[in-house]
Protein backbone atom coordinates (compact mmCIF):
# COMPACT_ATOMS: atom_id res chain seq x y z
CA UNK A 1 0.00 0.00 0.00
CA UNK A 2 0.85 3.45 -0.91
CA UNK A 3 -0.23 6.98 0.58
CA UNK A 4 -0.21 9.07 -2.92
CA UNK A 5 -0.59 12.83 -3.09
CA UNK A 6 0.78 16.09 -4.03
CA UNK A 7 2.19 19.37 -2.70
CA UNK A 8 1.90 22.73 -4.31
CA UNK A 9 2.81 24.71 -5.82
CA UNK A 10 6.16 25.08 -4.71
CA UNK A 11 7.30 28.72 -5.71
CA UNK A 12 10.63 29.91 -5.98
CA UNK A 13 10.73 33.44 -3.84
CA UNK A 14 13.94 34.99 -2.50
CA UNK A 15 14.35 37.67 -0.08
CA UNK A 16 16.66 40.54 0.58
CA UNK A 17 19.46 40.06 3.61
CA UNK A 18 17.86 40.89 6.62
CA UNK A 19 19.03 44.92 7.91
CA UNK A 20 22.24 45.27 9.81
CA UNK A 21 24.20 47.68 11.70
CA UNK A 22 26.73 49.67 10.14
CA UNK A 23 30.28 50.27 11.42
CA UNK A 24 29.15 53.66 13.03
CA UNK A 25 26.33 52.01 14.96
CA UNK A 26 23.22 52.57 12.34
CA UNK A 27 21.21 50.99 11.36
CA UNK A 28 20.97 50.51 7.91
CA UNK A 29 17.53 50.07 6.60
CA UNK A 30 16.36 47.56 3.08
CA UNK A 31 13.61 48.62 1.43
CA UNK A 32 11.14 45.85 1.09
CA UNK A 33 11.75 43.79 -1.89
CA UNK A 34 9.91 40.70 -1.95
CA UNK A 35 9.77 38.62 -5.45
CA UNK A 36 8.62 35.52 -6.93
CA UNK A 37 9.69 33.91 -9.84
CA UNK A 38 7.40 32.67 -12.58
CA UNK A 39 8.17 29.05 -12.11
CA UNK A 40 5.60 26.83 -10.14
CA UNK A 41 7.06 23.11 -8.74
CA UNK A 42 4.57 20.39 -7.65
CA UNK A 43 6.08 17.83 -5.24
CA UNK A 44 4.27 14.77 -5.99
CA UNK A 45 4.92 12.36 -2.54
CA UNK A 46 4.02 8.42 -1.63
CA UNK A 47 4.62 7.09 1.61
CA UNK A 48 4.74 3.03 2.34
CA UNK A 49 2.93 3.34 5.94
CA UNK A 50 4.47 -0.09 6.56
CA UNK A 51 8.40 0.79 6.68
CA UNK A 52 7.85 4.38 6.66
CA UNK A 53 9.65 5.16 3.60
CA UNK A 54 8.66 7.62 0.93
CA UNK A 55 9.14 8.57 -2.80
CA UNK A 56 9.08 12.24 -3.92
CA UNK A 57 9.19 14.11 -7.54
CA UNK A 58 8.83 17.10 -8.72
CA UNK A 59 7.11 18.05 -11.76
CA UNK A 60 6.45 21.85 -13.75
CA UNK A 61 2.63 21.15 -13.04
CA UNK A 62 -0.28 18.99 -11.42
CA UNK A 63 -1.35 16.87 -14.80
CA UNK A 64 -2.14 13.25 -15.84
CA UNK A 65 1.13 13.18 -17.69
CA UNK A 66 3.50 13.69 -14.47
CA UNK A 67 1.54 11.54 -12.27
CA UNK A 68 1.75 8.67 -14.88
CA UNK A 69 5.79 9.50 -14.38
CA UNK A 70 5.27 9.34 -10.49
CA UNK A 71 3.15 5.92 -10.86
CA UNK A 72 5.96 4.68 -13.09
CA UNK A 73 8.38 5.51 -10.04
CA UNK A 74 6.58 3.94 -7.55
CA UNK A 75 5.82 0.62 -9.63
CA UNK A 76 9.37 0.96 -10.37
CA UNK A 77 10.42 1.28 -6.54
CA UNK A 78 8.49 -2.12 -5.81
CA UNK A 79 8.93 -4.35 -7.89
CA UNK A 80 6.58 -7.14 -6.23
CA UNK A 81 3.50 -8.13 -5.30
CA UNK A 82 0.48 -5.59 -6.29
CA UNK A 83 0.21 -2.06 -5.22
CA UNK A 84 -2.87 -0.46 -3.95
CA UNK A 85 -2.57 3.37 -3.95
CA UNK A 86 -4.43 5.72 -1.69
CA UNK A 87 -4.97 8.30 -3.29
CA UNK A 88 -7.75 11.42 -3.79
CA UNK A 89 -10.03 11.68 -6.34
CA UNK A 90 -8.45 14.30 -8.59
CA UNK A 91 -9.10 14.80 -12.22
CA UNK A 92 -5.56 13.77 -13.16
CA UNK A 93 -5.72 10.55 -10.72
CA UNK A 94 -9.17 9.11 -12.68
CA UNK A 95 -8.47 10.48 -16.03
CA UNK A 96 -9.23 8.74 -19.26
CA UNK A 97 -5.33 8.70 -19.98
CA UNK A 98 -4.60 7.69 -16.70
CA UNK A 99 -6.98 4.87 -16.36
CA UNK A 100 -5.39 4.06 -20.01
CA UNK A 101 -2.22 3.82 -18.92
CA UNK A 102 -3.35 1.65 -15.57
CA UNK A 103 -4.61 -1.15 -17.92
CA UNK A 104 -1.04 -1.70 -19.19
CA UNK A 105 -0.02 -1.82 -15.86
CA UNK A 106 -2.11 -4.41 -13.78
CA UNK A 107 -0.30 -4.63 -10.51
CA UNK A 108 -1.51 -1.03 -9.86
CA UNK A 109 -4.56 -0.22 -8.08
CA UNK A 110 -6.24 2.93 -6.88
CA UNK A 111 -8.55 3.31 -3.97
CA UNK A 112 -10.00 6.79 -3.50
CA UNK A 113 -10.56 8.37 -0.35
CA UNK A 114 -14.23 10.26 0.29
CA UNK A 115 -14.27 13.91 -0.58
CA UNK A 116 -13.13 16.20 2.16
CA UNK A 117 -11.19 13.33 4.15
CA UNK A 118 -8.01 14.50 3.37
CA UNK A 119 -6.96 13.15 7.21
CA UNK A 120 -7.65 9.65 6.09
CA UNK A 121 -4.31 10.16 3.82
CA UNK A 122 -1.28 9.51 5.73
CA UNK A 123 0.90 10.87 3.39
CA UNK A 124 -0.53 14.07 4.51
CA UNK A 125 1.01 13.42 8.20
CA UNK A 126 4.37 13.12 5.96
CA UNK A 127 3.90 16.55 4.05
CA UNK A 128 3.73 18.55 7.54
CA UNK A 129 7.14 16.66 8.49
CA UNK A 130 8.62 16.80 4.71
CA UNK A 131 7.58 20.96 4.66
CA UNK A 132 9.05 21.63 8.25
CA UNK A 133 12.47 20.06 7.15
CA UNK A 134 12.91 21.26 3.28
CA UNK A 135 10.72 24.45 2.85
CA UNK A 136 9.60 26.32 6.44
CA UNK A 137 12.17 29.21 6.17
CA UNK A 138 14.16 28.87 3.16
CA UNK A 139 15.24 30.93 -0.06
CA UNK A 140 14.84 29.33 -3.46
CA UNK A 141 16.02 30.92 -6.41
CA UNK A 142 14.50 28.82 -9.06
CA UNK A 143 12.79 24.93 -9.34
CA UNK A 144 16.25 23.21 -9.30
CA UNK A 145 16.65 24.45 -5.70
CA UNK A 146 13.24 23.12 -4.35
CA UNK A 147 14.12 19.79 -6.50
CA UNK A 148 17.59 19.55 -4.77
CA UNK A 149 16.00 20.58 -1.07
CA UNK A 150 12.85 17.87 -2.41
CA UNK A 151 15.46 14.95 -2.69
CA UNK A 152 17.94 15.57 -0.08
CA UNK A 153 15.20 16.05 2.58
CA UNK A 154 13.91 12.40 1.42
CA UNK A 155 16.91 10.91 1.76
CA UNK A 156 17.36 11.93 5.34
CA UNK A 157 13.94 11.37 6.40
CA UNK A 158 14.32 7.77 4.48
CA UNK A 159 17.45 7.37 6.68
CA UNK A 160 15.19 7.50 9.97
CA UNK A 161 11.76 6.15 9.00
CA UNK A 162 9.87 3.69 11.26
CA UNK A 163 6.59 2.02 10.35
CA UNK A 164 3.43 4.35 10.24
CA UNK A 165 0.53 3.45 12.53
CA UNK A 166 -2.91 5.33 11.94
CA UNK A 167 -3.66 6.99 15.75
CA UNK A 168 -1.54 7.64 19.19
CA UNK A 169 -0.23 5.10 21.25
CA UNK A 170 -1.27 4.64 24.96
CA UNK A 171 0.72 6.77 27.01
CA UNK A 172 2.58 4.33 29.95
CA UNK A 173 1.31 4.39 33.27
CA UNK A 174 3.21 6.39 35.62
CA UNK A 175 3.97 5.25 39.14
CA UNK A 176 3.46 7.43 42.31
CA UNK A 177 5.67 8.96 42.95
CA UNK A 178 5.28 9.60 47.16
CA UNK A 179 2.92 7.43 48.88
CA UNK A 180 1.70 8.50 51.88
CA UNK A 181 0.48 6.61 54.34
CA UNK A 182 -2.39 7.77 57.10
CA UNK A 183 -2.31 6.60 60.33
CA UNK A 184 -5.27 6.77 62.68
Amino acid sequence: MICADELGPVIPRTFPPAPAWSPEGHRIKAELDYSRGPEKTWVYGGLRPADGQALTMTASSRNSVFYQRFLQLIENANPEGRIWIVTDNLSSHSSLSTRTWLEDHPRIHHAFIPVGACWLNLQEGWWRIFRKAALAGQSFANPNDIAQATSLVTDQLNARAGPWIWGRTTPTTRSLRRRYVYLL
